[in-house]
């Protein structure tokens, strides 16, 4: 048998990876630019001026900051799965499982060989770093170094699921100066511009021979890399020094996505070669929040996310020569999140924080794939800031994750060809299983001010 390559699983790989990265709030969108906003759940994202890393949550915020500052930290995510009644079949042409000439049609023969281990997601560090600067009473400059999105799942060697896909590493790193403007008391506006750059590698293996021995597999990779522009808008209002809100735009990105495709055999060795490109726009943002001052201890906010993911309906994969190797339908939909919390200022070198966070999913159940099984998730988060002196305070904040349990359900009919048919497809697979993810987040950052 002679194994048919397809460039096109994995292009479409890095634009799901990288579109569903942008969801770590209903997919893989990485939240975790503030660990002082982690405590309270990010639920006063655009409108609570904690520290530096208002840079990121609302451009706005800095000119409500008394004195330059520089805020960095990072948040640890441990990630644990439950895989659970998996049907994972392997497929052949009726007539060639007979022995015969292929029939056109394909027919289970039996289950793919290996396991479910779960836990493919592999514990990681987020960090973060912000740098905020007041120039004159009402202008202020600021920059910020972090990760909007990104994603990472290793399976092990003999996934039953492996011809989906058994690895996954999504990387980026973006660099945003930012200005923001006070007009008086209670106005001021911020603009940021981003610098975003993207690495990914992605895999999946291919049966070499109809029984499916993963020691026979192919091991077919893809890697690629771009970069790209945006921005973030921002306003802050407060009608009363008790009162703020806080309003923050996120920009589409455009990339170009361009990899190199390589198929290693068993021994090594390279058995096929090429290039795979896509265009690819990740949607625009909208964060809203209030901040309540309620006494002289006691702050409450709320916020609500949406993220305009009906955009991404469709990818298109085209080939070294620029012709279309597939489009794939998507249909993703806008997505929603919501938060509350609060912050209690015990005394003055202390603050408690907790909150709630409810973020819902943008990929629908038909279109799942073991890259990305997640589904609606809900988030409880405490935290705690101290500051030993006026200059310098420790933030910690721990998060609890806990998803719907969701299914994913996937088939292929191209994954084995024979050379005597001119290559048409003999056999393919399909998978079925039910994730069951969870995740808990240990923050930790420092602020010191000028």
């Amino acid at each position: 048998m002679h194994n048919k390559f397809n460039k096109l699983t994995w292009a479409v790989a890095i634009a799901a990876a990288a579109v569903a990265g942008q969801a770590h709030a209903g997919g893989y969108q990485i939240n975790e630019q503030s660990v002082s906003g982690q405590g309270y759940g990010h639920a006063g994202r655009s409108s609570n001026v904690n520290d530096a890393t208002i840079v990121f949550g609302n451009p706005a915020g800095m000119s409500f900051l008394d004195r330059a500052q520089v805020t960095a930290g990072a948040t640890y995510l441990d990630v644990s799965t439950d895989i659970t009644n998996v049907e994972a079949s392997r497929n052949l042409d009726a007539g060639v499982a007979q022995g015969g000439a292929p029939m056109g049609v394909q027919v289970p023969v039996g289950d793919i060989p290996g396991g479910n281990e779960g836990d493919m997601v592999p514990g990681s560090p987020i960090p973060f770093a912000f740098y905020a600067q007041p120039v004159t009473e009402k202008l202020a400059f600021g920059f910020g170094v972090y990760a909007p999105f990104g994603s990472n799942t290793d399976y092990e060697d003999d996934f039953q699921g492996r011809y989906f896909g058994d690895y996954t590493e999504l990387r980026v790193i973006s660099a945003q100066p930012t200005v923001s403007y006070r007009f008086n008391d209670q106005w001021s506006v911020g603009l940021g511009i981003t610098y975003n750059q993207v690495e990914g590698e992605l895999r999946r293996q291919l049966p070499s021979e109809p029984t499916f021995n993963p020691a026979a597999d192919i091991d077919s990779r893809v890697e690629g890399s771009d970069d790209g522009w945006g921005y973030n808008l921002g306003v802050m209002y407060q009608p009363i020094p008790e009162t703020s809100l806080g309003l923050t735009y996120r920009s589409k990105v455009d990339y170009t996505l361009t990899g190199d495709f390589r198929a290693f055999d068993p021994a090594g060795n390279v058995v096929r070669a090429d290039d795979a490109s896509l265009e690819l726009t990740t949607p625009e943002s909208v964060n809203f929040s209030i901040t309540q001052q309620m006494n002289d201890r006691l702050k409450l906010m709320a916020g609500v996310s949406w993220v305009r993911w009906d955009r991404f309906d469709q990818i298109l994969v085209e080939g070294s020569q620029g012709n279309t190797i597939t489009q794939e339908t998507q249909n993703y939909s806008d997505a929603w999140a919501f938060a509350v919390g609060g912050e209690y200022q015990l005394n003055p070198q202390w603050a408690l924080r907790a909150g709630l966070t409810i973020d819902n999913t943008p990929s629908s159940d038909e279109f799942r794939s073991v890259r990305i099984p997640s589904d609606d998730r809900r988030i409880f988060s405490i935290g705690a800031g101290w500051s030993p002196t006026d200059n310098l305070t420790l933030d910690l904040a721990y998060s609890y994750l806990t998803e719907r349990g969701t299914n994913v359900s996937q088939e292929r009919a191209d994954l084995l060809a024979s050379p005597q048919t001119g290559g048409v497809p003999v056999g393919g697979a399909s998978y079925s299983a039910d994730y069951k993810n969870q995740a808990h987040g240990f923050g930790a950052q420092l602020t010191y001010r000028f």
